[in-house]
């Protein structure tokens, strides 16, 4: 049955210019690398795939791996915009990825034509896309030539598989080389995908000194630091929460002194009105370069929770001092 959108969805939503190119993002864009897997209940993850696109959120971002199972975020995703919002692809930025650990053998990651390819074509396959809006390279290979790898994006955006090459979690020296490379062929990179928060600032400066001066955009992931930088675990360790299941968060990451940060920082985000995951995500929004922050959402309660920082994304000098004082812990 087909999802009918509603008919305000543009007007709340910002979008922002993707670095140099024609292309704008929402301020906000829906990851799926957690909660749209096999393992997940499909109605929810439909009903946040819904609640997102009827509030303005058009970018929606994969990668092959992504599930659990591997693959299974493709199918899912693909199966909710095929049965429901099929009239509304051409509203729609549909990216994925390849470079991470797909199949077994020699080419089942990494950056090889063979890989990047064969994963495209797979990736289009579960989706039931003929083409998807961005292609990334999803992490630098060291031991496969930066050329080779290139050149392949370029072949799959010649082939209409893809409108827009990207790259994520390259080093700013290799994102330099990427983007020259891919200039020359005629295939500008459009985006690089970063991890980014208040506790990752490694993109600073020299990563977006390069994109800005290049012309790419940057979509910042892991905004909330897999949700350390939220009020979950100001008093504990919930059960249930992702520490608590010790997987891609751990125990050890949360140390007294990140403790104590997180206690100041969210006493600066209730003093702005805010929840501490607001706050952190408008963090990122006030930098120009930023074009757009992935969120991931178990609910729709969580998702609309995200969107509600794009009614404060302003911040005074005094607040951005306090909050570098505190980030220097």
């Amino acid at each position: 049955m087909e999802h009918y959108a509603n008919k305000t969805r543009y007007d709340e939503m910002i979008y922002q210019r993707c670095g140099r190119s024609g292309i704008k993002l929402p301020a906000i864009s829906l990851g799926l690398w957690h909660n749209f897997g096999s393992v997940d209940i499909y109605e929810n993850s439909k009903a946040i795939i819904f609640e997102a696109f009827d509030k303005g959120i058009t970018h929606f971002d994969l990668a092959n791996n992504y599930g659990p199972e591997p693959g299974s975020a493709e199918e899912n995703f693909g199966s909710i915009l095929n049965k429901h919002l099929k009239a509304y692809r051409d509203e729609m930025i549909i990216s994925t990825k390849a470079g991470y650990y797909m199949w077994p053998g020699p080419y089942g990651e990494w950056g090889s034509r063979k890989n990047l390819l064969a994963s495209l074509d797979q990736s289009l396959k579960r989706m039931n896309l003929e083409y998807v809006d961005i292609f990334y390279s999803h992490r630098f290979d060291p031991e496969t030539p930066l050329e080779e790898t290139m050149k392949a994006l370029d072949h799959a955006v010649r082939q209409g598989k893809a409108l827009y090459a990207g790259i994520s979690n390259y080093p700013a020296d290799k994102t330099r080389e990427a983007e020259s490379i891919l200039r020359e062929l005629g295939t500008p990179c459009l985006i690089h995908q970063a991890r980014y928060s208040m506790f990752e600032r490694w993109v600073e400066p020299e990563l977006l000194d390069v994109l800005d001066k290049r012309g790419m955009g940057l979509i910042a992931f892991s905004p909330l630091a897999q949700g350390l930088l939220t009020n979950r675990y100001i008093n504990g360790i919930p059960e249930g929460s992702r520490m608590s299941k010790n997987h891609f968060l751990k125990q050890e990451h949360l140390s007294t002194e990140k403790l104590e940060a997180i206690k100041k920082l969210n006493s600066i985000a209730q003093l702005r009105g805010q929840s501490l995951a607001q706050m952190a995500i408008a963090w990122l929004l006030k930098d120009p370069r930023v074009t757009s922050v992935l969120v991931g959402a178990s609910s729709v309660k969580q998702l609309n929770d995200n969107l509600g920082t794009l009614t404060n994304i302003e911040f005074s000098r005094e607040e951005l001092n306090e909050i570098e004082s505190i980030l220097k812990f």
